[in-house]
């Protein structure tokens, strides 16, 4: 028994070192996605021009780097912060912790080279090292060109300088230790000739990140086998609201959507004439922001439709809105 007893002990001890080791490297050693290249970005106008449409309508960036009006519908951005960052993602959301955008004009990257703000965007480490947490998803945008990364850049060079310092993100235990995981080495693909719709579709829903927001989700993770089914819940004053279902499903998706009705749906707020109405707070709003993705070229939203009527259609019918108040 004694002995049984001895290796016992010896056996918790060894397991004890490999978890303390095991913690010691992932705190120590990661995120390790390699040195921040070495970059000094042509700012062309072709360049800046593709990174204004990228950023605006397409990736969104200056969605979440800015201020939202959430009294309005879709929550057009309000004057004065543009790319100053301070938009919170918190537990209301489902994301376990608290995290805020950051300061992308100059103000906030003015210290940063352009070698650091690509490894940022497209492997989650920040210029100080750290891992950050994939509500930006740097996932996604490390399979975008490497092209369209640089043209992003060379726009938020010529953005005007905001004077915001949002708070510091802060994760939950365990995500905070297990935070420095998360980031990867970037695995950039080619954007995709136009004749090729469904491809560039995939490209450009990848670059818009539509899987995100149209999945399930757990602790700020995808649920596996949810994608662009629908079903991720935001927080609002007035309840609980849901993304939609945008498979091929004719019953509970788009399945039964045309080409056309597709387009027309995001080409409503670009209307010259189109003002946002007011929320009350005891009324539903969407987190979609339907005035940025408006800006959007046609082809581009064609060739988004193509790819998601190309995928595999999932029955799920998505409770739109649940009020809680």
């Amino acid at each position: 028994m004694k002995k049984i007893l001895k290796i016992s002990g010896i056996i918790f001890l060894i397991l004890l070192v490999v978890v303390a080791a095991s913690g010691i490297y992932v705190k120590t050693v990661l995120p390790d996605t390699g040195p921040a290249p070495q970059l000094t970005i042509d700012r062309t106008p072709e360049r800046i021009e593709r990174g204004k449409y990228l950023a605006n309508h397409v990736t969104v960036c200056m969605d979440c780097h800015s201020t939202r009006a959430t009294d309005l519908f879709s929550g057009p951005l309000l004057p004065g912060n543009f790319g100053g960052g301070g938009e919170k993602f918190d537990k209301s959301m489902g994301f376990p912790g608290n995290f805020y955008s950051r300061n992308i004009t100059p103000y906030g990257l003015g210290s940063w080279t352009d070698g650091e703000i690509f490894r940022a965007v497209t492997t989650g480490v920040n210029k100080e090292g750290k891992a950050l947490f994939p509500v930006m998803p740097y996932h996604a945008y490390g399979q975008i060109d490497t092209e369209d990364v640089y043209s992003i850049i060379a726009y938020l060079r010529t953005l005007e300088p905001v004077k915001n310092d949002p708070p510091a993100s802060e994760a939950d235990f365990p995500v905070s230790f297990i935070i420095n995981t998360m980031p990867s080495a970037a695995s950039p693909g080619k954007r995709p000739a136009d004749s090729d719709l469904v491809a560039k579709g995939k490209y450009l829903a990848t670059a818009a990140v539509c899987v995100e927001c149209h999945s399930k989700m757990d602790k700020g993770a995808k649920v596996p086998g949810s994608e662009y089914g629908g079903g991720m819940e935001f927080g609002s004053p007035a309840g609980i609201v849901r993304s939609p279902n945008i498979t091929s499903d004719k019953k509970t998706g788009i399945g039964q959507w045309t080409e056309e009705t597709f387009v027309r749906r995001f080409k409503a707020y670009a209307d010259s004439g189109y003002i946002p109405h007011r929320v009350g707070p005891k009324d539903m709003n969407t987190p979609m922001p339907w005035m940025m993705y408006a800006g959007m070229k046609e082809d581009d939203l064609k060739a988004i439709f193509a790819y998601l009527q190309s995928l595999s259609p999932i029955e799920h019918q998505v409770e739109k809105f649940t009020v809680t108040q």
